[in-house]
């Protein structure tokens, strides 16, 4: 912005602030501040003005605030540009007549009706810079602007508008103000180039440039216009905002030099209106009668086509129709009412402008009056108000119409796609093959359709509808759709007749298959069971029996009997069975129905069961016969029992009895040991006689093994038994003689008497307390403590190692004897023995083998000399054998 101080107090500062322009009156109620960048633009600019008029009175003034001091130049000056004389000045050089010249001039600018506030003579006189400045400003103010006036404005709002309209032409030049409108140059430019075109060539001018085109102004001005340079161009681009005063005193250079050009241009312009008058009332006849032919001809043409009234088919072709309207309402017909406008204000413009130039009226020809022209315009609106509501209300019909028919063929293409292939569909045969529940899945379906053709009904009526009143508004393509909309009726009659054909149909064949369901599982609830006993009984037919005797053939006889007995109901059973085959079979034949598969509760099939009644029936017979065999197998090996147990119950007790005899003669020890052989011998002989009948048990045993019997309730005995026994009885009796011949032998070994032998096998047969012939250990502690023994456990089990060596835990009456004989002899044996062989051996303490071999028998002398070790005394020769040690050994088995 500016670089000037504001004041803030009463007084305005003289700085050419921003108040467009101060009237001058104010211009001194300030503090004389002056911006020094100012104060140097106004001193040259207004020395430069000075001088531009001192220069007619052959003069000038170099330095403003010295040179006007004594009055003189100043006075000079003011009658130059006033063209006045003023008073006479005073000659002298002192101060009074310096203040006298300059009162003088302050006098003759105030009579110009100038009011210079605090401007005193004194400080003129003094050299006061800025009152020297604000004086010559006031002047110029006064001279050169104040009587500027352009357009109603006068002085410095004249000056500007005057620029402005001068400018206007020029899009990069805009005056505003005078200060920065001017910085860049082009302002003063355009002024010079609008009066006077050669002298500056602007295209070249740039806005960027503001040096170039300043000093182009000021040169040219200087040089064609007689202005002298009155600012500086380094000034004015150098500071913020120029001073406005220095501008303006130059600007209205530029004006007071163009005015004399200004004064021949409106002389000329006068005489122009004038003529300018004439013609154009010249032209503005002709022109209405021109345009009033035209407008009065373009409605003639227009109204028969506002007033056709012909509907068309189509909704295009009156959308077209509505179109064309639209277009002559939005584009022919508003430059219409244009040139009606334009015809009225040319009238009446005409009209007054013959009125005020005193000339007479005009008279348009004939029928080409305003009035005839607005009469022609109410007919054409008339027509044309018609015209669109018309068009409106068959646009209204023919969408309706259009609607209808889309909605007609809208709901009837949706109609008919839902009952394309519908036809087929209840046609179809389908329940023909169909299961039970595929059936039932089929009514589920068809009940459904059912009730979706239920709510189809609306639709049909609403198209029927639709058709009916496309028919009442005269629809252009009503055949057509009346055609479809009759196929659509019959087609919807036709789906109800198949639809309830349909029912019919799959209800009929469900009961049909609910029949047939129902034979199915009655057929096969009986099957199963009777199938069963079928199997069962083939079974039963055809099991092997093992039997034994003659009573479980004869109850499998009994049960085969039983079973025979159940053979006609079992038959009458299989017919029912059958018979509901038939029932089905029947009800296919007779209905047509197709049996899709088999019975679904069964596997079983008549010819199945057919086939297995017929193997039952050709069982019978053989297990018939394989009884009545097997009947005389078990009567045939019933008769071979009976003679073995015939046998077997007379042999079996026979050698019972003939053990418990043998046994009681050799306890009982009737007679001597003799009587007792003898005894034996005699039923030794009659057990070998009793042979044959054991071997004709043996044959009779052959014949029940190949028979493969296994059981014989007529007897106890087996053969095995039998066997045994005749095994045991030879076995005893063939002991029991040789325990007596031992007892013989022993007898006489130990010199026994026979009543010590009877006190013997009495006392045994005291302790053989379970009588079997032995004694046990607890028996012979007993029998040896009755005989006065005292003995501990060790002497006990040495006694014991003696009878019982093999450890068995029974001591016989062999033994026992042993025992008791060795217990009562005198001297012990080995030492006897021993005696023996020192007597053969010639008393020597050995024995030579051919002393053995002279004194004993062969065999005996072998076997000595085999068994007795070499002598080994210290009187030994060869050959000499221990007999010492051999007949120790002899006893040593027992003799522990």
């Amino acid at each position: 912005m500016d670089h000037h101080h504001h004041q803030h107090d009463h007084h305005h500062q003289y700085d050419g602030g921003e108040n467009d322009y101060m009237p001058q009156e104010d211009d001194w109620d300030r503090d004389m501040l002056l911006d020094p960048a100012w104060e140097k633009q106004q001193r040259k600019t207004f020395t430069a003005w000075c001088n531009s008029h001192l220069r007619k009175a052959g003069t000038q003034i170099d330095n403003i605030e010295e040179d006007f001091r004594d009055g003189l130049k100043l006075m000079l000056l003011l009658e130059v540009i006033s063209g006045e004389r003023l008073a006479k000045p005073e000659r002298g050089k002192m101060r009074v007549h310096k203040i006298s010249n300059v009162n003088k001039a302050l006098d003759f600018i105030a009579s110009k009706g100038v009011k210079l506030v605090s401007i005193g003579a004194e400080e003129i006189v003094d050299g006061n810079a800025k009152m020297t400045l604000g004086m010559i400003w006031t002047i110029i103010l006064r001279f050169a602007i104040q009587d500027i006036s352009v357009e109603e404005t006068s002085a410095k709002e004249g000056l500007l508008l005057w620029c402005q309209r001068k400018t206007a032409p020029y899009k990069n030049v805009n005056i505003q103000n005078f200060h920065i409108s001017w910085k860049d140059g082009l302002g003063f430019c355009a002024l010079i180039h609008r009066h006077r075109p050669e002298l500056i060539d602007y295209g070249k001018l740039r806005k960027d440039d503001p040096m170039t085109n300043l000093n182009t102004a000021f040169d040219v001005a200087e040089k064609y216009l007689d202005i002298p340079k009155m600012l500086d161009a380094e000034d004015i681009v150098g500071t913020a905002r120029p001073d406005e005063k220095a501008i303006m005193t130059y600007v209205s250079s530029f004006y007071h030099a163009f005015s004399g050009a200004q004064k021949a241009e409106t002389a000329a312009n006068r005489i122009c209106k004038v003529l300018a008058v004439n013609q154009e009332n010249e032209q503005l006849m002709e022109d209405y009668e021109k345009l009033a032919s035209d407008l009065l001809e373009w409605i003639r043409r227009t109204i028969p086509w506002l007033e056709n009234r012909v509907p068309e088919n189509t909704m295009q072709a009156m959308q077209q129709k509505l179109e064309d309207f639209r277009d002559y309402r939005r584009l022919h017909k508003p430059p219409k009412v244009q040139e009606k406008c334009q015809l009225e204000i040319n009238f009446n413009t005409l009209q007054t402008k013959l009125r005020l130039s005193n000339r007479p009226a005009f008279m348009p020809s004939e029928g080409k009056m305003v009035s005839d022209i607005s009469n022609a315009w109410g007919g054409l609106e008339g027509a044309e108000k018609g015209y669109e509501e018309w068009l409106l209300n068959e646009i209204r019909r023919l969408e309706r119409l259009d609607h209808l028919a889309e909605k007609f063929r809208q709901k009837a293409a949706i109609h008919e796609a839902w009952t394309d292939g519908k036809e087929e569909m209840l046609q179809d045969k389908d329940f023909e093959t169909a299961t039970l529940s595929e059936i039932k899945a089929l009514l589920k379906k068809h009940e459904a359709f059912e009730s979706d053709l239920a709510a189809h009904q609306d639709r049909v009526e609403q198209i029927a509808a639709i058709a009916q009143e496309l028919n009442e508004l005269e629809y252009y393509d009503s055949p057509s759709v009346n055609a479809r909309c009759q196929q659509i009726c019959d087609q919807w009659d036709s789906l109800g007749v198949l639809t309830h054909k349909r029912s019919e149909a799959l209800q009929r064949t469900e009961k049909l298959l609910e029949t047939i369901d129902q034979l199915y599982l009655e057929f096969a609830k009986r099957a199963a069971p009777f199938n069963n006993w079928m199997e069962g009984a083939m079974e039963d037919l055809q099991d092997t029996f093992i039997v034994h005797t003659i009573e479980e053939i004869q109850g499998l006889s009994t049960a085969h009997e039983q079973f025979k007995a159940t053979l006609p109901e079992a038959d009458k059973e299989r017919q029912a069975i059958l018979g509901i085959h038939n029932e089905i079979a029947k009800i296919v034949q007779t209905y047509h129905v197709n049996m899709a598969g088999t019975n679904p509760y069964t596997t079983i099939n008549p010819q199945e069961i057919n086939a297995k009644w017929d193997k039952v029936r050709q069982l019978v017979p053989q297990r018939d016969q394989a009884l009545v065999e097997e009947h005389a197998r078990q009567q045939n090996n019933e008769r071979l029992r009976r003679q073995f147990a015939n046998q077997a119950n007379v042999i079996g007790p026979w050698i019972q009895t003939k053990m418990e005899e043998i046994g009681r003669i050799s306890i009982e020890m009737h007679g001597t040991l003799e009587d007792q052989l003898t005894h034996l011998r005699q039923y030794e002989k009659s057990i070998v006689n009793y042979k044959p009948k054991i071997d004709q048990l043996e044959g009779d045993h052959q014949l029940i093994q190949e028979a493969l019997i296994f059981d014989n309730k007529h007897t106890n005995y087996t053969m095995e038994h039998i066997r045994v026994g005749w095994e045991q009885l030879l076995t005893t009796i063939a002991r029991t003689i040789n325990e007596i011949e031992n007892q013989i032998l022993t007898r006489d070994a130990k010199g026994i008497s026979q009543d010590q032998m009877n006190e013997f096998r009495a006392s045994f047969n005291h302790f053989d307390r379970k009588r079997t012939g032995m004694m046990d250990a607890e028996d012979f502690r007993a029998c040896l403590i009755s005989m006065g023994y005292n003995m501990g456990e060790a002497e006990f089990s040495r006694i014991m190692s003696i009878v019982d060596p093999n450890r068995l835990g029974l001591i016989t009456f062999q033994a026992f004897i042993d025992f008791m004989s060795r217990e009562t002899a005198d001297t012990d044996t080995a030492d006897q023995v021993m005696a023996s062989f020192k007597v053969l051996a010639g008393d020597k303490n050995y024995i030579l083998a051919d002393e053995l071999r002279r004194e004993l028998p062969p065999d005996q002398a072998e076997y000595c000399i085999a068994r007795m070790t070499p002598y080994s005394g210290p009187d030994t020769v060869p050959g000499a054998l221990d007999y010492m040690s051999f007949s120790t050994a002899l006893y040593g088995e027992s003799d522990l």
